[in-house]
């Protein structure tokens, strides 16, 4: 099975909803680029003694330029085409390839992972990318790769302690997404918050600017006050405060994995723990159970919300407590009384 780790997000009080420096110090420190640009001329012409230790490409400078001769038959690696998307959290772009091919299979997306010698594809890479489309998850943890178990951290799109490199091709019709934090929440640019108050500025604007230059910002403003979105950092700046900024993909099932075939796939994989469904009290997070008799008496188990959440991670569910109703929102990681309209954070973990 996969395990997603989910950002913990400030609570700020009323009225406060951007996140402080403080607390981006950590999860936005500088990141090291990817040095692979070119392909290493001593691996070209024989052999280069750094091996997995290289700065460079260990593949055929020809077959980079779509050139070689050899073809299937070349002794030396040949990249598996494809065009390589940035998104989530991070700021650098992924460098780890010269080309920019885009894939012409059919496939709209293909998550890889590089030992140092030649990029793999990911068996059922669509349950890591119902993932990463999810703003709020940070990391996933899959098991039975050809590496062993793998944790992706989604925001530096890198691999935890392990000597790989991850990336994710597309086909060049990835559609992206922007979200800023609002309280403890992640809010798509152009939709309205919580006080029923418009975005002044679309996500499709911010994505076009962002194609145009990956290294710019853009600017937009809102009242008499101007932001400043800062793609290198991905904060959004104001004059007194900031917000954390993201960029995922808008989730799409690839031909011959629908939604519903995600449970078989993850059955299939090896769990190591069972992902436990928590929700957020006054006294910490506490474990859904169903406590029969007690005066938190719950209609459903966090095994009951783990099979819905695996049928389709962008879905919701019902449920009572006590007689009340509640609605957990699995992409805004919360769950709302229906009656009061109060929400609690809740956890994957």
């Amino acid at each position: 099975m996969a395990s997603a780790s989910l950002s913990d997000e400030d609570n700020p009080s009323e009225g406060e909803s951007y996140v402080s420096d403080e607390s981006l110090s950590d999860e936005y420190s500088d990141d090291e680029t990817d040095g692979q640009k070119e392909p290493c001329k001593y691996y070209n012409k024989g052999g280069c003694r750094t091996g997995s230790r290289c700065p460079y490409l260990h593949v055929c400078k020809y077959a980079l330029k779509g050139n070689c001769r050899n073809g299937s038959k070349c002794k030396m690696n040949h990249p598996r085409g494809g065009r390589s998307s940035s998104g989530g959290s991070s700021r650098v772009l992924d460098q780890s390839t010269s080309t920019n091919v885009k894939l012409t299979d059919g496939r709209c997306y293909q998550w890889q992972l590089n030992d140092g010698n030649v990029w793999m594809d990911v068996d059922n890479n669509h349950i890591i990318e119902a993932q990463y489309s999810l703003p709020h998850t940070k990391s996933i943890k899959i098991y039975n790769t050809l590496y062993g178990a793998v944790s992706i951290d989604f925001n530096r799109m890198r691999v935890f302690g392990k000597s790989l490199k991850v990336r994710r091709l597309d086909d060049g019709n990835t559609v992206w997404i922007w979200y800023c934090t609002l309280g403890h929440k992640w809010i798509k640019y152009g939709e309205k918050d919580s006080k029923g108050n418009s975005s002044p500025v679309k996500s499709s604007d911010i994505e076009e600017k962002f194609q145009s230059n990956p290294s710019s910002s853009f600017t937009f403003s809102k009242g008499a006050e101007t932001f400043e979105i800062r793609f290198k950092e991905m904060r959004q700046v104001g004059q007194k405060r900031k917000r954390r900024v993201t960029r995922r993909p808008l989730y799409q099932r690839q031909a011959g994995a629908a939604v519903s075939q995600a449970v078989p796939a993850l059955q299939n994989l090896n769990l190591g723990t069972k992902p436990q469904w928590q929700f957020e009290g006054g006294s910490g997070w506490h474990e859904f159970r169903r406590q029969k008799g007690t005066q938190m008496e719950c209609s459903v188990t966090s095994d009951d919300i783990e099979r819905k959440y695996q049928q389709n991670p962008h879905s919701k569910m019902l449920f009572k407590v006590k007689g009340h109703s509640y609605e957990l929102d699995f992409g805004a990681m919360i769950q709302t009384n229906l009656k009061t309209k109060h929400s609690r954070k809740i956890r994957r973990v």
